[in-house]
């Protein structure tokens, strides 16, 4: 068999495994998704408009999708909808994906129809700011061709296998997809039931560490890495806690904040109340800051 050959075979086998758990989302199919169980399908948070969704089924007809569970920050969705019998997807092991390996985009078309795509994985670990503008890491970066219509819908192996939900783009020619692994799955199926993912916050607006440093020395203190704070939200814990715009945040939970990226983190694996430790002036105090839900402040 030559090699046209075997891609043509492999990409008819790709086809084959992972097109009757694909979906189209959109009255005119602006993202993918894919079933996750019986009833239930995945696509990225950023293709809703709304909490119901038109969901193009691999069979060809069209239904009414209701939001049940939604991650902005990690632009994932889950809908409930009638699957029509359509298959689960099969999964692969998206944490064990290494550079140089073949993968396949898939996405929707209309009538139950997919596209295929082939391409090479050029990088892992990889990040990029999701739809609230917080980093998602530890991204798969491929040069699988995404035509606009495929953010949401998988990634797969020769096998047809789901190792990765395709949703950002990086420049012309290379895509990002979230790897599925163990974590994902975990997440998706807490959507599936309903479950917030509400993630917590102090409640606090910062600045840029530029501007920390920038003020510091306006006023003759030393450099010092951390995060400003130009507002405390009336009621939030950061506010319980005593902490007042213009404290530097240096640490949370144990761990160094030098950014914004970094003080999510921190709040996002801590366990609440959590030290926050600032520095105030010249003074370098520790306060204990309870938890709330997640919002448009960190």
């Amino acid at each position: 068999m030559s090699v046209l050959d075997e891609v043509q075979a492999t990409v008819t086998r790709v086809s084959e495994r992972a097109s009757p758990w694909v979906v189209g989302i959109g009255s005119r199919i602006r993202g993918s998704g894919f079933v996750l169980e019986a009833g239930r399908v995945v696509t990225n948070a950023h293709n809703l408009r709304g909490d119901e969704v038109t969901v193009h089924l691999p069979s060809g007809r069209t239904e009414r999708g209701r939001v049940v569970g939604v991650d902005p920050d990690g632009d994932l969705a889950v809908l409930a909808v009638d699957t029509d019998g359509a298959p689960a997807a099969g999964w692969g092991d998206g944490a064990a994906v290494a550079p140089g390996r073949a993968v396949f985009g898939v996405a929707a078309l209309p009538e139950g129809r997919t596209r295929i795509t082939v391409g090479l994985v050029s990088a892992v670990g990889r990040a990029f700011r999701g739809p609230g503008g917080r980093r998602i890491g530890g991204s798969i970066e491929h040069t699988a061709p995404l035509a606009p219509g495929s953010s949401g819908g998988p990634l797969v192996d020769a096998e047809g296998l789901l190792l990765g939900i395709n949703t950002n783009r990086v420049g012309d020619a290379f895509y990002l997809a979230l790897p599925a692994d163990d974590a994902l799955r975990d997440r998706l199926a807490a959507l599936a039931r309903g479950e917030s993912t509400d993630r917590p916050r102090l409640g606090v607006a910062v600045a840029p560490a530029f501007v920390a440093r920038r003020l510091r020395r306006s006023v003759g203190l030393p450099d010092r890495d951390g995060v400003l704070v130009r507002g405390v939200e009336e009621g939030s814990p950061a506010a319980a806690a005593g902490i007042r715009e213009g404290d530097l945040i240096v640490a949370v939970g144990g761990r160094p904040v030098t950014d914004a990226d970094d003080l999510l983190d921190a709040l996002a694996g801590a366990a609440f109340p959590v030290e926050v430790r600032l520095v105030r002036g010249a003074e370098e105090l520790a306060v204990s800051a309870g938890a709330a839900e997640a919002g448009g402040e960190k």
